[in-house]
């Protein structure tokens, strides 16, 4: 048998490199495609596995929850209002209780500016247990009590200070008067 082959009708080609190109192109299509299944499968477990936490931590929250009312209908006795009163009473008396009025002077004592006179000091204690102080200061000018202001916003221990009210110097009161309000977090 005899092929004749006319070289002029059929040139010859190269499609081996673009044969192997499109096979590893393939290849590369496939794994991302296995890579990309895998991420589904396993962001579908981590889903199931998320739904099942809250499932549970809401279950818990129901629970406790039943639990305080249960308490609290308890504490609302008539027989056991005397205790209610007594513990929010001594409770409060805790936290005012637990800023320290020596270590307080001592922080006031590193930011106050030797010519202003701490006059008046007041402590407040909100709900959330953050202490503010209402504080008088008096001095002969107004710079040093800007001073006090700077040290104040400065310190880690106050925060950003508002001052209300001023008064000037007076006959029977020589000293420039000014109330502040500053928020106080004591460090143990």
């Amino acid at each position: 048998m005899r092929f004749s082959v006319n070289l002029a009708s059929e040139p010859f080609r190269r499609d081996r490199a673009m044969a192997v190109a499109s096979s590893v192109i393939a290849g590369l299509l496939v794994v991302t495609f296995g890579l990309l299944v895998y991420l589904i499968i396993t962001e579908r477990q981590q889903k199931r596995d998320v739904l099942e936490a809250t499932a549970q931590a809401e279950a818990q929250l129901a629970k406790m929850s039943a639990d305080q009312m249960q308490h609290e209908a308890t504490m609302r006795k008539s027989e056991n209002a005397d205790v209610l009163e007594r513990s929010v009473f001594l409770n409060s008396l805790i936290a005012r209780k637990g800023v320290s009025w020596t270590r307080m002077f001592g922080d006031l004592e590193s930011v106050l500016p030797h010519n202003v006179r701490l006059i008046s000091i007041r402590q407040q204690t909100d709900p959330r247990n953050h202490v503010q102080l209402e504080m008088v200061v008096g001095s002969q000018s107004v710079e040093p009590v800007i001073t006090l202001l700077k040290n104040l916003e400065e310190s880690k221990m106050f925060g950003n200070p508002t001052m209300p009210t001023s008064l000037p110097p007076s006959q029977s009161e020589p000293l420039y008067r000014f109330r502040l309000s500053v928020n106080y977090a004591q460090q143990f």
